[in-house]
């Protein structure tokens, strides 16, 4: 029987760059989906309708602090759902679980799933502690929170640290928690590409924005040490500048950086696996995630990782098998496993493939989608 599915997202490239093969999946089965975006221009509504589902604008201010637009939003919001009668809402980040949630409930939405793919920067540790600003928005979230998630049927998480550092932490019920592990790839545009032939220097790959908190820091001065010893030794930097953010490097650092020759910026990119399949090692010096989709890219390729050892992150690694996990916001010892490749360089090959198999595994859209369509009772 033909289902109606409303999936509410914010950014409309979501759509099409992360959920496609699940919407694909979705209307294979024979039901009707509605992608609900707040950020949007007319050629990403094209894009999701060339997907096959019906776009659907709503107001939500992603960042912003404002009650009373909110709430606004939510009715909004729970008046565009009313008029589509869906059988299921799945909802997917922070904002749109809580207030999506609320507005699937005030339009008796009989079955109402929430996706939570990481905690975010406010659950995120960071070396000096979390600023008072950021300590305050955490706790109105956590407020929310308990509002919103006891009215889900379910709840997804990625990983299996985020429902203790969220639910058992704070005391929030939910019905029912299921762990995903990963929104996977869909591993026929991400194929194996082993390095055969080691030519040195070794080049070390990071993708991620800018910000303190994906370890940009942490990389840069790592490469910094290694450099000292092996000044041959190449360190690629894909991501953009988020001028926005407290934790952002900035646009000085950047190209004090690129002046030193210590690390080669590209800006960006839009054929991010053929520099991944150019590079030797993947790194992300993360300080929490989801499960971080770059790294997942990079294992399906077949690169050895080396990450930290932190929520999210240890999802990708065995360690001393497919890479390394090292900790968080330590660059001498992220500076000494880059070592080991360059001294090991036979390794690359070896534990690049056991990230492939690894990636084949567990990474696989076909299989999670499986998994997340079990999961959404469909």
């Amino acid at each position: 029987m033909m289902k109606k599915i409303v999936i509410i997202g914010t950014v409309a490239s979501s759509f099409y760059g992360f959920r496609a093969d699940l919407i694909n999946t979705i209307l294979k089965h024979g039901h009707q989906v509605y992608a609900f975006t707040s950020e949007y221009t007319s050629e990403d509504l094209k894009k999701i309708e060339q997907l096959g589902a019906i776009p659907v604008t709503y107001d939500l201010n992603r960042g912003g602090l404002n009650p009373c637009a909110d709430i606004i939003a939510t009715y909004q919001l729970s008046t565009k759902i009313q008029k589509i009668k869906p059988d299921l809402v799945f909802l997917y980040f922070s904002k749109p679980v809580i207030f999506g949630t609320i507005a699937a409930k005030i339009a008796k939405v009989p079955q109402v799933i929430g996706m939570l793919e990481g905690l975010g920067y406010t659950f995120t540790e960071q070396p000096e502690g979390l600023s008072k600003k950021t300590q305050l928005i955490k706790r109105v979230q956590i407020l929310l929170y308990k509002i919103a998630l006891p009215q889900l049927n379910k709840l997804i998480f990625l990983n299996p640290d985020d429902p203790k550092d969220l639910l058992e932490k704070y005391s929030i019920k939910v019905k029912k928690v299921d762990i995903l592990g990963g929104i996977g790839l869909n591993l026929k545009h991400y194929p194996y590409q082993p390095v055969i032939k080691i030519e040195r220097p070794i080049q070390f790959l990071f993708i991620g924005r800018l910000l303190k908190e994906k370890g940009i820091h942490e990389f840069v001065q790592a490469a910094k040490l290694v450099k000292r010893k092996y000044p041959e030794t190449q360190f690629t930097v894909l991501g953009a500048i988020d001028q926005y953010n407290l934790g952002a490097l900035k646009q000085s650092e950047l190209e004090e950086l690129i002046a030193s020759n210590i690390i080669n910026y590209p800006g960006h990119v839009n054929n991010v696996k053929d520099w991944i399949a150019n590079n030797h090692v993947f790194v992300l010096p993360s300080y929490r995630e989801g499960v971080p989709r770059s790294t997942q890219e990079a294992m399906a390729i077949g690169r050895p990782i080396i990450t930290t050892d932190v929520p999210g992150c240890r999802e990708t690694v065995i360690d001393g098998v497919n890479g390394f996990l090292v900790p968080r916001w330590a660059h001498e010892v992220l500076a000494e496993k880059m070592m080991y490749f360059i001294q090991h360089p036979d390794q690359i090959e070896k534990m690049g493939y056991e990230s492939y198999k690894i990636a084949q595994e567990k990474f696989d859209a076909e299989k999670v989608n499986q998994r997340l369509m079990n999961i959404l009772g469909l």
